[in-house]
């Protein structure tokens, strides 16, 4: 009976533990947005006051320290955060100089353990969300680092395509706009994955291009949830041949050039319904901002029109990426962010991580900074 007890009063200690670390864990979010040992990263703010002056220098400096903690703190390929980092960090090798090789080292640690996990995990859930996130990082740091295939991007994209479902589409959770918001926006990034990591899709043509060929026929096919994920389509066919004709993109790019706001900017918000992200779960919420009927301008939304534009092949000389870059050099925030509200809580707007590279990525693209 005493050892019953004394299990019983451990296994209550344990959770009392688990349950002070968590909820330490969940200070510091609201606390701060990222935070690891030196690193402390204050929570991004609405009222944050404006930079004096455009330091891209602090931007990168906020990109590389969040990816950094994340790592340490969560060691996952999150979308909003390590995910993108993955992505465009490398992209801008030449303006920055290269990544820390320690980056692309997390990447082949986590590969190795995703193929050490049972199938039906990886699977299900975020998933495969975070190899397709994965997937791409990697296939970018070959593109834009090393300038070679390399045998860890391979790996990663056999157990992305293996994943994918019959549709040519990947599993998503649905919930958490706008990166884990659907199905056809993951598919988008997939289909960057595989149009980056050099000469791939090339080397699949002996098989008949079929994994890849689904994919596109998904993303033709299957028609885009909102504007947001249109925009995602025509990034995409930067890297994938004949993922959109030229009418297509042109189309497009009309869209993204209709939503620019008077001041310059772009503003996420107008981009898709509340009802339209996800299973429509945040509706009630974005509703219900006082700035519902008339969003601002932000910084996610605004670089990635940019970037996306660009890529389209709008030159830098546009008017309307000349006032969206405008917009960028005045919106700049002391800590070296740019703000964006969250579409899901406000806690953590990680949404500003993105907020803040897409900006930066567009003014190295337009060769702004």
């Amino acid at each position: 009976m005493r050892a019953l007890a004394t299990a019983t009063l451990l296994v209550l200690t344990g959770v009392a533990i688990a349950s002070t670390a968590w909820s330490q864990r969940n200070l510091d979010f609201r606390v701060h947005q990222y935070h690891h040992g030196d690193i402390t990263i204050p929570r991004a703010q609405a009222d944050e006051p404006l930079a004096e002056r455009l330091s891209t220098a602090k931007a990168a400096s906020y990109l590389d320290a969040g990816a950094k903690a994340w790592i340490e703190e969560e060691g996952c390929v999150s979308c909003h955060t390590t995910g993108w980092y993955g992505i465009l960090r490398p992209q801008l090798s030449g303006a920055l100089g290269k990544p820390d090789s320690s980056f692309r080292d997390f990447l082949k640690t986590v590969l190795k353990q995703t193929f050490a996990e049972d199938r039906r995990k990886t699977s299900r859930g975020t998933g495969p969300a975070q190899l397709v996130y994965l997937t791409a990082a990697l296939a970018s740091w070959d593109a834009h680092v090393t300038k070679q295939l390399s045998p860890e991007t391979e790996q990663a994209l056999d157990l992305m395509f293996s994943l994918q479902r019959e549709n040519g589409s990947w599993f998503s959770v649905e919930t958490w706009p706008p990166f884990e918001s659907d199905a056809y926006q993951l598919a988008t990034v997939a289909a960057m994955a595989a149009g980056m990591a050099p000469g791939w899709i090339d080397k699949q043509k002996a098989d008949g291009l079929a994994p890849v060929s689904r994919m596109k026929e998904y993303l033709r096919g299957a028609h885009p949830p909102h504007s947001y994920a249109r925009v995602a389509l025509l990034w995409a066919a930067r890297y994938v041949p004949g993922l959109l004709d030229d009418e297509e993109k042109k189309a497009i790019v009309e869209l993204i050039l209709a939503k620019q706001r008077p001041d310059g900017g772009w503003s996420i918000r107008s981009f898709a319904e509340p009802e339209q992200w996800g299973v429509g779960n945040r509706a009630e919420r974005l509703r219900a901002e006082t700035d519902y009927e008339n969003p601002p301008s932000d910084g996610h939304q605004t670089g990635l029109a940019i970037v996306v534009l660009s890529a389209a092949g709008v030159p830098s000389s546009d008017p309307a990426i000349e006032r969206g870059v405008q917009w960028l050099q005045s919106n700049q925030r002391e800590s070296g962010r740019w703000w964006t509200k969250s579409l899901n809580t406000d806690k953590f707007n990680f949404i500003s991580y993105t907020g803040t590279l897409y900006p930066l990525t567009a003014l190295t693209l337009t060769d702004s900074r």
